[in-house]
């Protein structure tokens, strides 16, 4: 993968390094903050080459996978610092307040995992050596570094302050000095002692591990630095702002916030708590099972903050984390399923690599590269995720570290006093992994099989000939005025200047897909091909308006079949360019020679296509 490539093409399509006013990356996944979500064009992202995936919403988000931290640093190349940007360059864009409360979510805790993610991961594999008789539990090697795993958690209210002071774009320095304050070694004596202030009796919070207090304190801290600024003189900002700033939010958090953000987060857990003691195992075989859309849509990461004050309150997690092992390891059974069963070389190598993140706790390459790519692949990763969710939930596995689960951090569900809840989530391990492994090599020969019948339907020949997609003059691939499909990365085909409004389906098959604006659409043809026709250059921008689709998803064709129709005369008056451009896009598999024409109808014959899979 060319990285600069893939970073100048993601970073033009989003609108340029002028429409990002925030940029981070996950795993997987370059997360933008847009100033205006209009300028961004998704369908071009998705066309990039490198890129799996663009989801919109509350960020702008573009799934890479494994190579994500390359491009990452390819694109900061390319716009330096925009934590700067100001808040008062956003335009005026009604945001659901879903979305804007899933933003905030995600600003503020997705930065956190790594840190937490490596603190748990040397708790667990502490807890191994100890189980194994490496180390002891008792020696000081092993306090020091069980110390050092805890450290991101005992001061995670210092992290979540600093993350939500940059969600918020304020001051993280005076942001973090406010909630040091809460657990500072003197001031947790005060509290534990009964510490008063203004006459008031402070409530005994150890606010170390916690994470609504910090919220809750930089939520107020933002808006005094705001007022202190407006109203302090230019020349005293510099230390009268964060003075009177600490001056309020300090004693206001100890004597209100604090205690209600220490009370949420502990009625927040004890209400999922209460839900799975009721529910018991079938809680966790429905959160395994739905936490494919989950991650699809990043609402997994609303479970952190459940996760964190359940770990700080009780020394371990019981729902998610278990669910999350059926589900990563489901992903990567799924995926070595499609790898042996797929003649596909492209989507093999995908399949193999994104199983193999899948099964060590990153699942987002196996999402985008092959399980949201096909409706049986998917309910294979769901099946095997409710069965190894309903595993795991019988037998009431515990988590002890936080942590993507995975095979590389299994050792997270070493109990001290237990022995048993390794083995079993071993045991929920292979069960998800087996299930949908068997699921997707099962639908898989279905596919084979109706491929099979089809072939043989033509008697043995893997050649098929296509006709023109629309009338016109015809028009080389390269010489369109769009760098997507001129560079043929999107596949290889021919473009056609219509002289009329019909689109016709230029072989028989099956339509896959009608994109909501009409303007493009998708077929696979009886000899496997699958075909993309897109109607004019950025018509996206038409919302729908002059076309008029014919089709629908799952409809069979017959070769001439008008699939839409289009207001050409109204489309050029828009001054947008009408090429019509048809490719096959998963051209690995075929060869593809062209008709010697200028002009043609599209009764005519202007493609051959040959599969050189059989």
């Amino acid at each position: 993968m060319n990285y600069k490539q893939v970073a100048q093409n993601v970073l033009k399509y989003v609108g340029g390094k002028e429409n990002i006013s925030h940029f981070e990356h996950c795993s997987t996944r370059l997360r933008f903050s847009l100033l205006d979500n209009k300028k961004a064009d998704i369908e071009k992202l998705q066309a990039v080459e490198g890129v799996m995936a663009v989801k919109t919403g509350a960020q702008c988000q573009v799934v890479i996978g494994n190579d994500v931290v390359e491009v990452y640093d390819e694109v900061v190349k390319l716009i330096g610092d925009t934590s700067m940007q100001s808040r008062e360059e956003r335009p005026e864009e009604k945001r659901k307040i879903g979305a804007v409360v899933l933003d905030f979510i995600v600003g503020v805790f997705q930065p956190l995992v790594p840190a937490i993610a490596g603190g748990g991961v040397l708790k667990s594999l502490l807890l191994l050596l100890s189980v194994l008789g490496v180390m002891s539990a008792d020696s000081q090697s092993y306090k020091v570094l069980n110390l050092i795993g805890d450290a991101p958690l005992y001061f995670l209210p210092i992290m979540v302050a600093i993350t939500t002071a940059n969600k918020l774009k304020v001051n993280a320095l005076v942001a973090m000095s406010a909630v040091a304050a809460l657990i500072l070694p003197n001031m947790t004596a005060m509290l534990a002692e009964g510490a008063e202030l203004f006459g008031f009796g402070l409530q005994n919070i150890a606010y170390a591990y916690q994470v609504f207090p910090a919220i809750l304190t930089v939520l107020l801290y933002a808006q005094l630095e705001k007022f202190f600024t407006k109203v302090s003189p230019k020349s005293l900002r510099i230390f009268l702002v964060p003075m009177l700033s600490l001056v309020v939010t300090v004693p206001v958090t100890l004597l209100l916030l604090g205690p209600a953000g220490f009370n949420f987060g502990q009625g927040f857990a004890s209400v999922i708590l209460f839900l799975y003691d009721k529910l018991g195992w079938v809680a966790t075989a429905l959160l395994a099972a739905a936490l494919p859309f989950m991650v699809a849509t990043g609402m997994h990461k609303a479970m952190l903050p459940y996760a964190i004050t359940t770990f700080s309150q009780i020394g371990k997690e019981i729902l998610y984390l278990p669910a999350s092992l059926a589900h990563n390891i489901a992903e990567g059974g799924a995926c070595f399923g499609v790898a042996i069963r797929t003649k596909d070389k492209t989507l093999r190598a995908t399949a193999i690599s994104a199983g193999i993140s899948a099964i060590f706790g990153i699942t987002e390459p196996a999402l985008y590269g092959v399980t949201l790519q096909n409706k049986k692949v998917l309910a294979s990763v769901v099946l095997g995720s409710l069965v190894g969710g309903a595993f795991v939930g019988i037998v009431a596995l515990e988590a002890f570290a936080i942590v993507g689960p995975g095979l590389a951090s299994i050792s997270m569900y070493i109990a001290p006093d237990d022995p048993s809840n390794l083995r079993n989530a071993v045991f929920g391990l292979l069960i998800s992994f087996g299930v949908a492994f068997v699921a997707a090599l099962i639908f898989g020969k279905d596919q084979d099989a109706v491929k099979e019948v089809v072939l043989e339907s033509k008697k043995n020949t893997a050649e098929e000939s296509f006709s023109s997609p629309v009338d016109g003059e015809v028009v080389a691939l390269s010489d369109v005025n769009d760098d997507v499909f001129s560079s043929k990365a999107m596949g290889e085909g021919v473009a056609v200047i219509p002289s009329n409004g019909i689109l016709y389906a230029p072989a028989d098959g099956k339509v896959e897909m009608v994109f909501e604006t009409g303007h493009a659409l998708a077929m696979t043809t009886e000899g496997g091909a699958q075909v993309l026709f897109h109607v004019g250059i950025d018509t996206v921008n038409l919302n729908g308006k002059y076309f008029e689709p014919k089709v629908k998803v799952g409809d069979l064709v017959k070769k001439g079949a008008e699939l839409l129709h289009f207001n050409l005369e109204k489309i050029v008056d828009e001054k947008f360019d009408p090429i019509t451009i048809m490719v096959v896009t998963n051209k690995e598999d075929f060869s593809i020679s062209f008709a010697e024409r200028k002009n043609v109808t599209h009764k005519e014959e202007l493609m051959t296509v040959i599969d050189t899979t059989i």
